[in-house]
């Protein structure tokens, strides 16, 4: 299968033009603040449809490489990070840029986030056929038991207030839950409307609350954007020196292990990672007073932690079926609508595909780092567009694949409905990640659950152990958060009395 995946790839001539395209665009989506990885990957899912699979996923992967790293470019130049994942770079990128190195902060962080995705794509070709080999032996049981201990995560860890990352998790569940149900067809809150019979699809969900309440946001504050300025530079080889390259081989590497680690973790991904890994590189170091002042031990730790998540993130996504992230869910959406159910079989089911998309993220990662280091002067160009202009095409480009998923016009209204309904919900201080999730892991849940209920009577759950561990960790971690929860409150409570 490894050689059928290498072939897969490399024997086709589009399938290379698509990966150089994708990482291309999603560099520049990354370096543009607020238009993500999450949103390129959203916008351009509908261009991959005529696709063949390899094809179409291997596009996809590409736009979240060069998502994730595009954001270094601005993160230095302008402090201003391009994405969530590269908001660590800003606090010793930016003061090097502002000493007059700007050309060697964005080596640095070019060439480490390259070692970051090659070492979480390496991380990611061992571990998740060793997992899907076990989650292989998964039945209902199992699986509805696996499905809720990932909600259960998504909800601890979607902000401080656990009862709105509740609220919006189940949100999302009801969302997924409209239409025909899966198991005896009986139509569920249609209200007799024909379009909602085969339910709200993916498509217009993601590009409403992901792309157009981008827009919104940037509609509502536009009167509150800062005009700035970007530094001219250009980079001579790699603008660091080999023995600094040595110098920080272990910085690095416990970088990408800490990067990874979060990766695999459902619903925390790179805007987490390349802050702790920024920490614990800085309480590690020997001189921890220069962080953020301007060294490149900083740049290294942001960018190489925040590139290992996505090999991180991918693991459970195909090994278990569960996106380690908000953009690795985009990616789910990308492999079942190219027919390939992600899970424990898809590397029996589609071995050859799945071995092609890991050479085809190979190639994407080291394509990132050949077009931002000869390419850098034209990617900063890009940043003085206005922004009114790019969100203007971005709006057309969402309507338009909204409608060309189905060819309904109710899709559009979808986008749209979605999209209101996630701006207010993050004015109201609500996460997406949690609605998004359970929209996924929805009609997971449900049909797994109608299943044990039928079992349940001839089969005992305790006779699983698997379902055990997973339902024992789901009650750990929700009376680890509500035990999280009641100390914030009562420590708020102490200093509100003291202060009075």
């Amino acid at each position: 299968m490894i050689q059928e995946g290498f072939l897969t790839v490399f024997s086709d001539p589009l399938t290379l033009i698509f990966i150089a395209l994708g990482t291309i665009i999603g560099i520049i989506f990354g370096a543009i603040p607020g238009l993500t990885a999450t949103m390129a990957i959203v916008i351009f899912l509908p261009f991959t449809y005529p696709m063949l699979a390899t094809q179409g996923i291997s596009t996809l992967t590409a736009l979240y490489i060069g998502g994730i790293s595009g954001g270094l470019i601005s993160a230095i130049l302008l402090n201003i990070p391009g994405t969530p994942s590269s908001v660590a770079t800003c606090f010793d990128g930016r003061p090097m840029a502002q000493k007059g190195q700007g050309a060697k902060a964005l080596g640095v962080a070019v060439v480490f986030s390259f070692i970051g995705t090659f070492i979480g794509i390496m991380c990611l070709m061992v571990l998740a056929p060793l997992l899907a080999s076990v989650a292989i032996k998964f039945g209902p049981f199992e699986y509805c038991a696996l499905s809720v201990f990932a909600l259960s995560l998504v909800v601890t860890l979607a902000g401080k207030d656990m009862i709105k990352g509740l609220m919006s998790a189940v949100l999302g569940c009801m969302i997924a839950t409209v239409g025909l149900a899966p198991l005896d067809s009986k139509p569920r809150f249609t209200f007799g409307n024909f379009n909602l019979n085969t339910g709200f699809k993916l498509l217009p969900v993601l590009i409403g609350i992901f792309a157009i309440t981008e827009v919104m946001n940037y509609a509502s504050e536009v009167n509150k954007q800062k005009k700035f300025e970007v530094d001219e530079v250009e980079i001579k080889g790699f603008g660091f020196t080999f023995q600094e390259f040595t110098g920080q081989i272990k910085n690095a590497f416990v970088s990408a292990m800490v990067g990874l680690g979060i990766g695999i973790l459902p619903g925390i991904g790179g805007s987490v990672s390349n802050v702790l890994s920024y920490t614990v590189s800085k309480n590690t170091s020997k001189h921890p007073e220069k962080y953020g002042t301007g060294i490149i031990d900083g740049i290294v730790a942001s960018e190489t932690a925040n590139n290992a998540t996505i090999g991180g993130a991918m693991i459970p996504l195909l090994a278990l079926g569960i996106p380690g992230d908000g953009t690795s869910a985009m990616l789910m959406g990308g492999f079942l609508i190219h027919g390939i159910s992600v899970g424990p079989l898809i590397f029996e089911k589609s071995g050859s595909i799945v071995y092609g998309i890991f050479f085809a993220m190979l190639l994407s990662a080291f394509l990132m780092a050949v077009f931002m280091l000869l390419g850098m002067k034209w990617f900063i160009k890009i940043l003085k567009v206005p922004k009114n202009y790019l969100l203007s095409i971005v709006v057309t480009l969402c309507v338009i694949g909204a409608i060309g998923d189905s060819n309904l016009l109710f899709d559009a209204w979808g986008v749209f409905g979605f999209g209101l309904m996630a701006y207010l919900m993050n004015k109201a201080g609500f996460s997406m990640t949690p609605l998004i999730l359970g929209f996924l892991l929805g009609e997971t849940v449900e049909v797994n659950l109608r299943r044990v209920s039928q079992l349940i009577s001839t089969t005992s759950p305790f006779s699983r152990p698997l379902f055990l561990v997973f339902t024992l960790a789901t009650i750990s971690v929700l009376g680890y958060s509500v035990y999280g929860a009641l100390s914030r409150h009562i420590t708020i409570k102490s200093k509100e009395k003291r202060e009075k």
